[in-house]
């Protein structure tokens, strides 16, 4: 399955100009939802990835995602492994759960997100349901960006990813694109980062 390709037909695969959560710019963003709009095409991806994680040989008893972007591609992924789903959201900047969702005791949660780039969110929300009696298995992504180092990939991890080294990444590809801090960011000589999600990206 060549996910690069599935996100360049699916008009994922953003060229431009763009300020990324990190504060960091960039002249490429993946665009999932673009992906997972089509639930045949987000059903495939679970699927593969499901399989990816079964063969390492972990089965969790359940899928967290944090809200917003991880949603859909957590959802695809806990009902290819047939356990429960729950998501986490930040609340006055602080990662929250909430809707009437609970947490068992030492229930076995993988964290999912649609992309992983540095894995901030993903681990915000892992310490959210810790907290709460949650023991944490694993992360999974639809692509990883190449700072955290995933299961099957040869590339090593970076400085900059958070996710703890002792437990398994999933992710069917890795997408490694150049990312600027904004004082030396070459593209804003010609132009104005645009936040993922506005004027029609």
């Amino acid at each position: 399955m060549d996910i690069k390709q599935i996100y360049t037909d699916c008009n994922a695969l953003l060229e431009g100009h763009f300020l990324l959560s990190s504060g960091n710019h960039s002249q490429y963003y993946l665009q999932s939802a673009k992906v997972l709009e089509n639930p045949e095409i987000a059903s495939k991806l679970a699927q593969a990835l499901a399989e990816q994680i079964l063969a390492y040989g972990l089965k969790p008893d359940a899928i967290c995602s944090p809200a917003l972007g991880g949603i859909l591609a957590g959802y695809e992924l806990a009902k290819a492994l047939g356990v429960r789903f729950i998501f986490t959201e930040r609340v006055n900047g602080v990662m929250t759960l909430r809707r009437g969702f609970a947490i068992k005791p030492q229930e076995k949660f993988l964290i999912c997100e649609d992309i992983i780039t540095t894995g901030g969110s993903a681990l915000e929300s892992a310490h959210c349901i810790q907290e709460l009696g949650a023991e944490i298995v694993g992360f999974a992504g639809l692509a990883n960006r190449g700072f955290c180092k995933r299961v099957g990939s040869t590339l090593e991890g970076k400085p900059e990813g958070k996710l703890p080294s002792n437990l398994p990444l999933f992710a069917l590809q890795d997408f490694v694109f150049e990312i600027y801090a904004p004082h030396s960011c070459p593209l804003c000589a010609t132009s104005t980062a645009v936040k993922p999600g506005s004027r029609g990206n």
